[in-house]
């Protein structure tokens, strides 16, 4: 595994590979001359991570020189409160327009410390260092950066591009089985919105960790990337086309911020899957998904993802949260849609006795 892919996006390119034969220090150095670096972490990745950053810029002698931004760990702190404490810190430190901040992390540091990179001075660059599944198939690439408001997902954000992306399959080792498994429902949806023969190869996939499994893994992350980054950069501000990605956040983020604040807060992918099932059904009943193709679809997620026990009497509250979605226009709860696999239709309005429907069928699976 120490061939490094190089995938390139409209301005900027994902390296795909083990970081020890990346470029990574070289970049900092020569290619965008940044007059100081920091790294962001969380305590898991400042833990489990941050030891291989370590070695890689030792060899250059350089990671005394660099500052380390820890923050909580956790969905429920992605919010402004820490980006301002990561904005304090680089203030503190005297952090010029020409840093740059190396956010090493999942979903919620890649999200947040671009959008605090991006607003720290009117802008300062930031290299996205993804760690788990998610951000390496996902979050880390694309642009979208920001943070949440009252429990409402990304509700504050902006546009802005890395100025790299590293991926290190290896890093998946550092998770749990929960975390893997949560992170595989955005390479589902890269399969259901965007390629039937993916689909196909995904569904025989070994969630494992073994050596033959880690090879696996690089050809999804490399397949999943190039769908996103092909998607993302036909359309790269969600105007038409990238709507297509948000196949099953509807549904699965209104259910991800109900629950942030529970005893059982859904992961970020567990909360999709349940999206994606509910709106495979939505499919079948408005857009002519064929009933086969969802029953296959649902099988299979049901088959990977935890069962989750919907409260029927917080259904009112499920679909207000819909209703404040950020994707929605002129008051209706705007959904991406299937006719079939690989074939999504945007901006499909759907009506709340019709979203009940779909939670029931996911209640009776």
């Amino acid at each position: 595994m120490s061939e490094i892919i190089e995938i390139k996006t409209a301005n900027y390119s994902v390296h795909i590979g083990g970081l020890k034969t990346a470029t990574l220090p070289e970049l900092i150095h020569s290619k965008h001359d940044f007059s100081d670096c920091y790294i962001l972490v969380d305590e898991n990745t400042k833990k489990h991570c941050l030891p291989v950053l370590r070695d890689l810029f030792a060899d250059n002698g350089d990671f005394d020189q660099i500052g380390i931004v820890e923050v909580p760990a956790g969905e429920e702190h992605k919010n402004l409160d820490t980006v301002t404490s990561i904005a304090r810190y680089l203030s503190t430190h005297n952090a010029s327009r020409g840093a740059v901040l190396i956010n090493l992390g999942g979903g919620v540091v890649c999200d947040m410390g671009g959008f605090a990179a991006s607003i720290y001075k009117r802008g300062i660059g930031f290299i996205n260092v993804p760690t788990t599944l998610l951000s390496q198939v996902d979050a880390s690439i694309g642009g979208k950066v920001g943070v949440d408001l009252d429990g409402l997902k990304n509700y504050l954000g902006v546009f802005k591009n890395p100025k790299a992306v590293y991926v290190d399959p290896a890093f998946l080792k550092t998770l749990d089985q929960r975390e893997v498994v949560a992170g595989y429902a955005e390479v589902i949806k890269h399969g259901l919105v965007a390629d039937k023969e993916y689909l196909g190869l995904i569904r025989e996939h070994d969630l494992g960790m073994g050596p033959q499994s880690m090879e696996s893994w690089r050809a999804i992350i490399e397949q999943s990337v190039a769908i996103k980054n092909r998607i993302v950069t036909r359309d790269p501000r969600e105007e038409g086309e990238r709507k297509v990605l948000n196949f099953g956040h509807t549904i699965g983020h209104a259910l991800e911020s109900f629950y942030l604040g529970s005893d059982t807060p859904l992961l970020h992918g567990e909360a999709i899957a349940i999206g994606m099932i509910c709106e495979l059904y939505l499919s079948s009943i408005l857009t002519g998904l064929s009933e086969e193709t969802r029953e296959g679809v649902c099988s299979y997620l049901s088959s990977i993802f935890p069962k989750r026990q919907l409260d029927l009497s917080s259904y009112g509250e499920y679909v207000a949260t819909m209703y404040a979605d950020k994707k929605n226009q002129d008051g209706k709860i705007n959904f991406t849609l299937l006719t079939a696999i690989g074939s999504p239709l945007i901006d499909q309005y759907v009506d709340e006795e019709s979203i009940r429907r779909a939670l029931d069928y996911y209640s009776g699976l």
